[in-house]
């Protein structure tokens, strides 16, 4: 009762929060684009439920064309491509699951389905948190975080923070692109885990060289990871490739 009881304060102090700083620190069309320049913790201050992945949670990465890979990749999990059926590069890289494509991807063809599904799960919700342009610098708290365009993470880290509740969901709605620029990441405290972290992306998504990302990406076309990206996730993409180059995919 006491764990709850302080987490229930966390998530309540993280929404007064938010709603004071959305309230204050709004540009003149409406938007938050100067919540960077004040700090604190970003959140809705709604508990938000799982995006229930089904069949697709045990792929690491899942395409819809192709998965091409180039150097020493390595995935902990299942690839997989439907309703495309290549998938090069493994070896050099290798995995601990299996690869689905040809005559026997029917789990990626289930899964493919299952991804449409959380896709259109995440992206239905009801908006949150209006964010644009650059989440460099921000430290998020749980909830829905949507933008009319697309998102970077580029000048500064990305910090997501659970407020000590292991089961925090953060879901982000990008109708346009995802790009994380050389070096960046996206650190997780206070609690936060990979698998309730959720990217809903409308076109393609680009981690830079030596990046670092954490949640399940869900993009409608392509998903690239550049030399040296580490993803501790998922590259699901429904439509195009996915296309790693000496890279690490791990839960």
């Amino acid at each position: 009762m006491r764990k709850h009881r302080g987490q229930a304060v966390a998530a309540a102090m993280a929404f007064m929060l938010a709603a004071s700083l959305a309230g204050c620190c709004k540009d003149d069309d409406g938007s938050n684009n100067s919540l960077s320049l004040l700090g604190g913790v970003l959140g809705t201050g709604v508990i938000e439920p799982p995006v229930d992945l089904l069949g697709a949670s045990g792929f690491r990465v899942l395409a819809g064309s192709t998965v091409t890979n180039t150097g020493l990749t390595s995935v902990d999990g299942d690839v997989g491509v439907w309703a495309g059926s290549a998938v090069t590069g493994f070896p050099p890289g290798t995995l601990t699951g299996t690869i689905y494509t040809g005559p026997g991807a029917g789990p990626a063809q289930t899964a493919q389905t299952d991804v449409t599904t959380a896709y259109n799960d995440a992206a239905g919700r009801p908006p949150g948190i209006a964010v644009s342009g650059d989440l460099g610098g921000l430290t998020l708290g749980p909830g829905v975080f949507t933008t009319t365009s697309s998102l970077a993470i580029s000048t500064a880290d990305l910090t997501l923070t659970a407020l000590g509740d292991s089961n925090a969901v953060f879901i982000f709605q990008i109708p346009s692109s995802l790009t994380v620029t050389t070096g960046r990441r996206v650190i997780l405290t206070g609690g936060a885990q990979p698998a309730n972290i959720f990217w809903q992306v409308g076109s393609s998504a680009t981690l830079g060289t030596n990046t670092f990302f954490s949640g399940t990406i869900m993009a409608q076309a392509s998903i690239t990871l550049q030399t040296g990206a580490s993803l501790q996730g998922r590259a699901l993409a429904r439509t195009g490739a996915v296309s790693l180059e000496a890279n690490v995919v791990f839960p």
